[in-house]
């Protein structure tokens, strides 16, 4: 790291980043049109895309003044926190991606260099990025270091394989064995032996010393803001529910990429605040929320507007979502008195990474708890792990508590897969069910 790098990162944080804010605050952005369907919007919509775009944009600057670390969303970040890596999630960039709809051209690239189409979208994108330097959110720093975990799926593995020999980088694998009944003690001791022996690794690689008192206080901040993200989540069984799962997909980015910094904690905080002022003075996110529903998997994120429409214009609101529960669900083990047994509990048990009983047993569970009256589950083609055994869930669900189901199929990036009318016909033949089954 050079002097030079490091007074130009801090000029741009200290002085770069508030005048862009600034200056965007002054630019008259056009308004798309908004259905009446629609409550009031969060006031905190705005504080995020302060959040995501300065840490965008300070990326492009960390070069020289940091190292990078590209990362996976089921990794043990706290532990490159501890070592000052500035930290990257591509799979947080492919949803950016797909969520402006230019997916496509970026799987294209990846597909034309060799990657099949049957390959994650998110793997793609990112590949089709790492290719051609293509990026809508400015410029990436190329990584230094990569850090995956197999606890989501098996494609991060040898998507980060391919990084790591293409840009002839180190990888850092953190291998977690799938809970098929339930996780061992063996199990823990293994993963936390893991995490132990990285230690000297990132030692040896950025030449600083590893601060346990630092790393507590990471851990501890973590902790907080996935339980503080828990307590939002908690917080849409309120009737009418104060945010929409739609809403969530968005505001899940901070846990996800920025857990662990200041930063997310303060913005979670703001967000719970507002929430719950909503909760108090009954401010629904839809005007005339009559149904409440559970989304499986995934947004897709290239038609999340869409969706989000659609569901609202016919009073139904999505008020939980196995995906945005993740990074919740599972906080409740850390203990920062016990950090490496706690952490493999913590991220050994994730919701991708647990049988499907487990699974059965959580969205029975949400649907209580929520007053769910129907469901939706997105069977994407890029991600196997969460699509696989919808089916069998749909159907134990469905028999089990008399639930209207549907699955669509689609993507969560490629917007090549999608189907306007055969996904309409069929959520709207769901909603004519739902809207039955409530009457009769």
């Amino acid at each position: 790291m050079s002097l030079v790098g490091k007074l130009k990162y801090q000029f741009m944080k200290d002085i770069g980043a508030p005048a862009l804010m600034s200056l965007k605050d002054l630019k008259q952005h056009r308004k798309r049109p908004v259905s009446p369907a629609f409550g009031p919007p969060l006031k905190t919509n705005k504080r995020l895309k302060e959040i995501l775009s300065r840490h965008y944009f300070l990326a492009r600057y960390v070069p020289g003044a940091k190292q990078v670390a590209w990362v996976t969303s089921g990794a043990p970040v706290e532990l490159l926190r501890a070592f000052d890596f500035y930290t990257i999630y591509p799979e947080n960039h492919s949803a950016l991606v797909g969520a402006k709809k230019q997916g496509a051209d970026y799987c294209t690239i990846a597909e034309n260099d060799g990657f099949s189409q049957d390959l994650c979208s998110y793997a793609r994108i990112d590949l089709g990025h790492m290719l051609s330097g293509k990026t809508p959110a400015g410029k990436l720093p190329k990584p230094d270091l990569l850090f995956c975990s197999n606890n989501i799926c098996q494609t991060v593995l040898y998507w980060y394989k391919a990084i790591a020999h293409e840009l002839d980088i180190p990888l850092i694998h953190f291998d977690v064995p799938f809970v098929a009944v339930e996780q061992s003690e063996a199990d823990v001791r293994y993963l936390a032996q893991q995490l132990l022996d990285m230690i000297p690794i990132l030692e040896q690689f950025t030449g600083k010393v590893f601060d346990l008192k630092q790393f507590e206080i990471i851990l501890k901040r973590s902790q907080e803001s996935s339980q503080t993200w828990g307590k939002i989540l908690e917080l849409m069984q309120a009737k009418p529910a104060p945010m929409t799962i739609f809403d969530a997909f968005g505001h899940l980015a901070p846990v996800v990429s920025l857990r662990g910094l200041p930063v997310a904690q303060d913005y979670y905080d703001l967000l719970l605040k507002e929430v719950d002022e909503r909760v108090n003075k009954g401010i629904g996110a839809i005007t005339n929320e009559r149904y409440r529903l559970i989304w499986d998997n995934i947004a897709v994120w290239y038609q999340v507007r869409y969706l989000a429409t659609f569901f609202a214009e016919r009073n139904m609101n999505f008020v939980t979502a196995t995906y945005t529960n993740a990074w919740a669900e599972t906080t409740g083990y850390l203990d920062i008195k016990d950090p490496w047994s706690s952490m493999a509990k913590t991220y050994g048990q994730i919701i991708l990474n647990n049988n499907l009983k487990h699974r059965l047993g959580l969205m029975r569970k949400m649907i209580k708890n929520f007053g769910v009256d129907g469901m939706v589950m997105h069977s994407t083609r890029s991600c196997k792990p969460y699509s696989v055994g919808q089916f069998d869930l749909r159907k134990a669900l469905s028999a089990e508590l008399k639930l209207p189901a549907v699955i669509i199929d689609a993507d969560i990036a490629d917007e090549r897969v999608w189907s306007q009318q055969q996904i309409q016909t069929r959520l709207e033949a769901f909603c004519e069910t739902l809207e039955d089954t409530t009457l009769g």
